[in-house]
């Protein structure tokens, strides 16, 4: 539930300000302590809204702060991406060429491959690959609930989907902190580390997150690579659905995003240069914010505890396509792109 970009996980709670409010102040304590944090002690701001948000991750049980949690996790984080496009233009993304986008594309399937031959390995079969492989190769949370409900009950039960969505919050948590040290280690520069966090991470949250934690530069490339990924749910529900078919009931996937189209529009209004410097740089401080707050509220709400009930063979499924999504990436990064 923590990063339900699409809604179909939980429906979007409703409302009034003062239902949202103990939720949101939460968050707006979070992140401010998080900000403070950053300026003085240089850390990146959306580590340090990670690190907090899962420090107060006991909170998740307290039912009043659901609402507020719910609508910070979703919905700044949708506004939050499309106000990054102001830091984006069209020229960089011709800049990534087309052996890029190959490259994300090849990750995409040989992680969704992996995921299905792990699954076999473990004892599981095509579908919860499929399942585990396209969360972690796609988009996380949103991609293994659109991919389930594709799938369907009969070959998907709810505990396989529940592990899944636990694994890939905390799996896309560890990766924002780990991946950017990684690539700090290696020496990349903002191209190949952006496209590495984008093409590797599976929640945008933390895709964003660890790209802007490297540099400004490497997040516009992660947005960039990541949003891609997103739009890459439609047609790998249409092949799973080809090839996969599911319970009998008809069901109709998510189309590329609202918020990924805002991203692209603002991309492109802003590569003719025609937003003035103050509003762009007065939404690129409100975009970082909003990006913080998803941030801190995505580790609030993580499922943590339920990592200790589960046994380890659902999870060695998703750890070892997430190894795959990281290895190629790595590779197309370090060989390929640039």
């Amino acid at each position: 539930m923590a990063a339900d970009l699409y809604g179909d996980i939980e429906p979007s709670p409703k409302g009034t300000w003062q239902t949202h409010f103990p939720g949101l102040a939460i968050v707006a304590a979070g992140t401010l302590a998080a900000a403070f944090i950053s300026d003085h002690y240089g850390a990146p701001l959306t580590l340090m809204a990670l690190l907090i948000g899962l420090a107060l991750n006991f909170l998740s049980a307290d039912m009043r702060l659901t609402p507020g949690l719910a609508f910070a996790s979703r919905s700044l984080l949708r506004w939050g991406i499309v106000l990054v496009g102001v830091r984006i233009t069209f020229g960089q993304i011709v800049d990534l060429g087309p052996v890029a986008l190959l490259c994300v594309l090849t990750i995409v399937a040989l992680t969704i491959g992996a995921g299905i031959l792990g699954a076999r390995r473990f004892g599981f079969d095509t579908a919860f690959g499929t399942l585990a492989g396209g969360a972690v190769a796609i988009c996380g949370a949103s991609a293994a609930m659109a991919l389930a409900t594709t799938l369907g009950e009969r070959r998907v039960s709810q505990a396989q989907l529940t592990m899944v969505l636990v694994g890939i919050s905390a799996l896309s948590a560890l990766a924002m902190v780990l991946y950017p040290i990684a690539a700090h280690a290696l020496h990349l520069n903002d191209l190949k580390a952006g496209f590495l966090l984008g093409a590797a991470i599976h929640d945008v949250a933390q895709a964003l997150g660890a790209g802007y934690s490297y540099s400004d530069a490497a997040g516009g490339i992660a947005a960039i690579v990541k949003l891609t990924r997103v739009a890459l749910l439609a047609p790998v529900l249409a092949i799973v659905a080809l090839f996969l078919r599911g319970d009998g009931t008809r069901t109709k996937g998510p189309g590329i995003p609202w918020f990924v189209v805002g991203f692209f529009v603002l991309a492109g209004i802003n590569s003719f240069g025609v937003i003035p410097v103050l509003v762009a740089r007065g939404a690129e401080q409100v975009a970082g914010g909003l990006l913080a707050a998803a941030v801190t509220a995505t580790a609030i709400r993580s499922p943590l505890s339920q990592l200790l009930e589960a046994g380890p063979k659902p999870l060695l499924v998703i750890l070892a396509a997430t190894l795959v999504a990281f290895l190629l990436a790595l590779a197309a990064a370090m060989l390929l792109i640039g």
